[in-house]
């Protein structure tokens, strides 16, 4: 087993978009149409406010979305676990449309917005464990205040893995695993095992591309979530 292979687990999803606005919006297409999903544009009257996507999924109506949250999802806002208007956030929406279906292109800034909402369940549950790869720990420099309260304020128990490439600070809270293994520095993950809480198991994996994009997915299912958390337990600790 490999985390290559949970890509492969997942599979792809045979995708159609339809967008329904006043003009074209290009650089929303161009999230989508990649691998095997297509986005086909429907022309509103210029007097409308706001427009909308229709998701079909292997030919079968999927989901409505509305454009603020289409749109929002191209450049996320970046909350903090705990912060109250998280919830309220209008890309959540695009994100459980998209669940357990392999997506690209994904940015940096999309998964650390993705990212945010397993540490939003974390924070809540507060018990559990939370293994998060950063594929470099100079990545997880970045983090340090986000992950120090999550330990100091839960009973989370937290494992950090990435190349040895920083020194964390002595002292904090999380489990830091210095690894060497290629598939650690190409894979971004969070995994979340839910604690006692049967709602509360996700995940994220996403391999880092050769153009600097990321291909990927993020589920609730319970047994992949299981299935992935035993993997990297037994492979890194």
């Amino acid at each position: 087993m490999t985390l290559s292979a949970f890509l492969e687990r997942v599979g792809e999803t045979t995708r159609t978009i339809e967008l329904y606005a006043p003009e074209p919006l290009p650089e929303l297409t161009e999230q989508f149409e990649r691998r095997n999903s297509t986005t086909e544009y429907r022309s509103l009257p210029a007097a409308t406010d706001d427009g909308f996507l229709i998701v079909f999924e292997n030919g079968r109506f999927r989901a409505s979305i509305g454009l603020t949250a289409a749109q929002e999802f191209l450049d996320p806002p970046i909350s903090e676990p705990w912060a109250e208007h998280f919830v309220g956030a209008a890309y959540l929406r695009l994100l459980e449309v998209l669940e357990n279906t392999l997506t690209s292109p994904l940015s940096r800034r999309q998964l650390l917005a993705t990212a945010r909402d397993i540490e939003h369940r974390a924070w809540h549950v507060g018990h559990g464990t939370l293994r998060v790869g950063f594929q470099n720990l100079s990545a997880y420099e970045d983090q340090l205040p986000v992950y120090d309260r999550l330990a100091r304020e839960t009973d989370l128990e937290i494992h950090v893995y990435g190349g040895a490439d920083w020194n964390a600070p002595v002292g904090l809270s999380p489990t830091i695993h210095r690894e060497t293994a290629a598939e650690i520095g190409t894979f971004w993950f969070l995994v979340y095992d839910g604690g006692d809480d049967p709602l509360g198991p996700y995940a994220l994996l996403a391999r880092e591309e050769d153009d600097g994009t990321y291909t990927g997915f993020w589920s609730s299912d319970p047994e992949l979530v299981a299935d992935l958390d035993a993997y990297l337990l037994e492979t890194y600790g």
